[in-house]
């Protein structure tokens, strides 16, 4: 017990010490400012306490803005007032209050505009185009960010391509992270990566490292994602960098937690507070706040999760962060509801809904729909609980169908950008015979011209007609591909349905899953999560035709695929070509584990398998094999 409190002091006295280290750095930059003679000294340092104090103590540093923007407007000093409203931006921002926020953000583009300041201008788009993807409107910000990353390309400026563009990259991963496109994403946070790399600088790809990480966290790879997390929280450390190690820390205790690893999870989550806490960093306590007082639910120790859900909503709301306050409110909601406080828990819920239905927070309202359902069955009044997990079902389907709506758009490009690439293949062989043909008709001219004229004339004539029978076959011969390509697209398409239905499929076997495990760790919701079991089973009969269609479409865009198969090995079952179908069509083999509900590792034993059965020596590539058929 006495080692423990004395830890306890000393990392009170360590926070204390740092803290007294701050204040005394504010404190000197306060006494500068109002000993200054000089009125453009005097705004830079303004600058310098509102950027201090930005998280910590968010009204003094508006304080401090609105004194910058004022004496900036008193001299008529162009860069002080774009300065003093970006400033003043950021305050706003930092709320969550992005209508006002994007109010001074555009009065210090004009100005940054008028100042031809790329830096200023730059730095300005990249929040925006942040302020868009916050506020859903991701088309807008994905073309924001690729306008700003196409300015800084192009500019001849070293350093600001040096300070900007590993940030661009980053920020444009996000969109599409957003956007459900993680390919894309990938490609622009590695991006980020090599550039920082490039740049020996380690603090921004400790950043990048941890973009990296919340996409495998989306992707569900959560060992991937904890191996970047750590990786860039061990750099932030070299560095010192507590503010961006919070977020990390947090991500990191998520990840865990995903892998019921609970006690590593809280351990993470503890020290994300503690940092959060010692350097100001209000965004990462609340969210590590929330975090632990989930975790606390899944323990079940109520009373601990409701005093940290009660602390992150005291912050978040002094803050006006709504995402921040709707997660507290729903935790104190769930706290209320699991102690059977059913009426002080349906209050706190419709709060929460209150926040989240004029934003169209459609995600985290489903969740509330559902949660409100169950607390009304609870207290008896069985119509208004009908209703609201029609809306629940509502609310479900709308956000299955844009994710839908996602993944036949990527569907979509991938075969666009196939069908392209055949095209481009197409012509360059056209252009080879066309060469081909050029230098034959040559060589014949030239042995013409040596004959007799009258043999000219005779081989002209031939060489006319035989232009013309040439023209007429390459006609008949377009007209049939035209058709032919029509009946390949719509196969195509057919076949990327299918696809998309059994992955849709999957997804059904995994939410069962999902579940089970639920009742499982909570046996007091049996009962509602039981009903919801058997109208997923209901909704998911088994069709037996599904591979069937599948296998269909997928013959016809590929040549009698299982026929070839066949001829090759008599015996092969349909289990087996259903796995080839697949890697004829460059699934991973996570993929196709997905799909066939199945491990990994199982997937990779079938293809040695299939390997065997085919025949085929160690050096050949089954996935290369089986494109060639």
């Amino acid at each position: 017990m006495k080692p423990n409190f004395l830890f306890f002091l000393l990392v009170v006295f360590v926070c204390n010490s740092v803290m007294t280290q701050n204040q005394k750095f504010i404190d000197s930059l306060i006494n500068d400012y109002e000993n200054q003679k000089n009125d453009t000294l005097k705004i830079k340092t303004l600058n310098l306490l509102h950027a201090k104090l930005m998280f910590s103590k968010p009204e003094e540093s508006k304080t401090f803005a609105e004194k910058s923007l004022d004496l900036s407007k008193k001299l008529d000093y162009t860069l002080g007032i774009a300065n003093g409203n970006r400033q003043m931006g950021n305050y706003f921002y930092n709320r969550s209050e992005f209508d006002s926020a994007k109010h001074y953000y555009n009065i210090a583009k004009e100005k940054y505009i008028q100042l031809n300041d790329q830096t200023g201008l730059i730095r300005l788009n990249h929040i925006l185009t942040d302020i868009k993807r916050l506020n859903g409107d991701l088309e807008d910000a994905l073309s924001l960010s690729l306008e700003n990353i196409a300015l800084l390309e192009n500019t001849s400026n070293t350093n600001l391509e040096n300070k900007f563009l590993g940030a661009l990259y980053d920020g444009l991963g996000k969109i599409y992270m957003d956007m459900g496109s993680f390919n894309l994403a990938l490609k622009e946070t590695l991006k980020a990566v090599k550039f920082y790399e490039k740049n020996n600088d380690k603090v921004r790809k400790a950043d990048a490292l941890k973009q990296m990480g919340d996409l495998d966290q989306a992707l569900k790879n959560h060992e991937s994602a904890i191996k970047n997390f750590n990786t860039a929280i061990k750099i932030y450390d070299e560095f010192n960098d507590k503010m961006y190690k919070s977020y990390a820390l947090n991500s990191a205790g998520l990840a865990y937690q995903d892998l019921n690893k609970y006690d590593k999870a809280i351990q993470y989550q503890k020290e994300a507070i503690r940092l959060g806490e010692e350097v100001g960093n209000n965004a990462a306590l609340i969210s590590a706040l929330n975090s632990l007082g989930d975790l606390y639910i899944i323990k079940k120790d109520y009373s601990q999760a409701k005093e940290l859900y009660q602390k992150a909503k005291t912050i978040s709301e002094g803050q006006g962060m709504k995402f921040n306050t709707a997660h507290s409110l729903l935790g104190l909601t769930k706290v209320e509801f699991l102690s059977s406080n059913y009426q002080k828990a349906l209050n706190i819920l419709d709060s929460q809904i209150k926040i989240l239905e004029p934003i169209g927070a459609l995600n985290r309202l489903m969740e509330s729909y559902n949660l409100r359902s169950e607390i009304l069955e609870a207290l008896n009044r069985n119509s208004e609980a009908i209703i609201y997990l029609k809306l629940h079902k509502k609310t479900t389907d709308s956000v299955f169908s844009l994710e839908k709506n996602k993944q036949i758009e990527e569907l979509k490009t991938i075969y666009e950008t196939e069908k392209k690439e055949a095209q481009i293949a197409l012509q360059n062989e056209a252009i080879k015979t066309l060469n081909i043909q050029a230098e034959n008709d040559k060589l014949t001219k030239t042995l013409y011209g040596i004959g007799m004229f009258s043999f000219i004339a005779i081989a002209g004539l031939l060489y006319f007609g035989f232009k013309q029978r040439i023209k007429k076959n390459r006609m008949a011969r377009e007209k049939q591909e035209a058709i032919y390509k029509q009946e390949i697209e719509f196969k195509k398409k057919e076949l990327a349905s299918q696809t998309l239905h059994l992955v849709q499929k999957s997804t059904f076997i995994q939410e069962l899953k999902e579940n089970l495990e639920k009742i499982k760790r909570s046996p007091e919701l049996f009962k509602v999560e039981f009903r919801r079991l058997v109208m997923l089973l209901k909704k998911e009969s088994a069709e037996d035709k599904d591979w069937e269609i599948f296998k269909s479409y997928f013959s016809e865009v590929h040549n009698n695929f299982d026929n070839k198969l066949k001829a090759i090995y008599a015996e092969i079952t349909e289990k087996e070509i259903r796995l080839a179908s697949f890697l004829r069509m460059n699934l991973s083999t996570k993929e196709i584990a997905s799909m066939l509900n199945v491990l990994p590792e199982s997937v990779l034993k079938s293809k040695y398998r299939l390997k065997k059965k085919l025949n085929l020596d160690k050096e050949t590539d089954l996935n290369s094999f089986l494109n060639s058929m």
